[in-house]
């Protein structure tokens, strides 16, 4: 139920973060002064991530925490501990792959509606490839090929859930590992690419 928010605050917010620096060439100001790389991706990261969190796990720790004035007893937390974990956890891995994501996208273009096009695209073309194989082969074991479905399988374990695809659940940490990664890594040859012109 939150995906939906996280998505459009991910293209509306996340979506010019870098790509308005570049287009005004604002960039080569930022990194002729004092700020490293590293600095100003942080800070670009900081902004997108606090802006998800609000939407991801502060209503669901509210909401938690809400259970035992509503109920009058703090028994469902006390025998549901886990959830503070399995829901800060949660949150990070969601915030972290949509923050790397869109501002990869961000660094490629000048555009942030292109930008916006290209996260949608990739975002909702990988879960159409999931649900084309998984009809052809009558299972879900392809679901790692779909960004949503590894996130789901991933939060289906961290909420002690039966998981609800084929494809083992390490699988799927695996490949938000690596786009997270590949993200970072293409994130940072951008930026250091228009440092070293500056």
């Amino acid at each position: 139920q939150q995906e939906p928010f996280v998505f459009f605050i991910t293209v509306y917010a996340g979506s010019g973060l870098i790509a308005d620096d570049l287009r005004a060439r604002a960039l080569q100001l930022y990194l002729s002064r004092p700020v490293t790389r590293t600095q100003y991706i942080a800070g670009k990261a900081a902004i997108l991530m606090a802006a998800l969190a609000s939407v991801t796990w502060l209503p669901a720790m509210l909401l938690l925490f809400l259970v035992p004035v509503f109920a009058g007893s703090m028994t469902f937390v006390a025998e549901n501990l886990y959830l503070i974990p399995a829901i800060s956890a949660y949150a990070l891995i969601h915030v972290t792959l949509s923050a790397f994501m869109i501002l990869a996208l961000s660094s490629l273009s000048r555009s942030r509606w292109f930008v916006a096009v290209m996260y949608a695209g990739l975002a909702f073309f990988t879960h159409a490839v999931f649900g084309v194989i998984g009809a052809a082969l009558e299972g879900t074991a392809f679901s790692w090929v779909s960004i949503f479905s590894n996130l789901i399988q991933v939060g289906d374990v961290l909420f002690r859930m039966t998981p609800r695809y084929d494809t083992p659940p390490i699988v799927s940490a695996a490949v938000l590992v690596a786009i997270i990664a590949t993200s970072a890594y293409v994130l940072s040859r951008r930026i250091r690419a228009v440092e070293m012109v500056t």
